[in-house]
């Protein structure tokens, strides 16, 4: 039974008991998907911070898919220089990627918001001294 014939709840349900008692810290359902629904000699891309140790991972499956799984995180020196020229240009406008903006006070409750995806939320801007 591969997970894409779980539930999401129940695909979820093993890293959101590890997070309610703490031993929790990534969500590995993400990854799991991500390999059960690529297709065969596909590229899981896994991009970001990933502190813990993500258990439950289908690698049978990437393996005989011969699935490429690239990790790592964004070269934010390579790419700060161009996208601000970018920018200068008026070719790439930030601002429209902001959903949310808000004020330091805030920032708790939108983590939440944030990490739900909810309200739309893509990019959140918080100004120290109100939004």
């Amino acid at each position: 039974m591969s997970s894409a014939e779980f539930s999401p709840f129940l695909s979820s349900f093993h890293p959101r008991v590890k997070a309610t008692i703490g031993l929790g810290t990534d969500r590995p359902h993400v990854l799991r998907e991500a390999i059960m629904c690529c297709r065969k000699a596909g590229t899981v891309s896994a991009p970001g911070v990933y502190i813990g140790l993500l258990d439950k991972i289908p690698f049978g499956a990437a393996m005989n898919k011969g699935l490429t799984i690239k990790t790592g995180q964004t070269h934010v020196r390579r790419y700060m220089q161009p996208l601000f020229d970018l920018i200068d240009a008026r070719t790439l406008t930030p601002a429209s990627i902001v959903t949310h903006r808000i004020g330091l006070d805030q920032a708790p409750e939108m983590y939440n918001t944030f990490r739900d995806k909810d309200a739309g939320c893509v990019k959140v801007v918080i100004k120290p001294h109100g939004g």
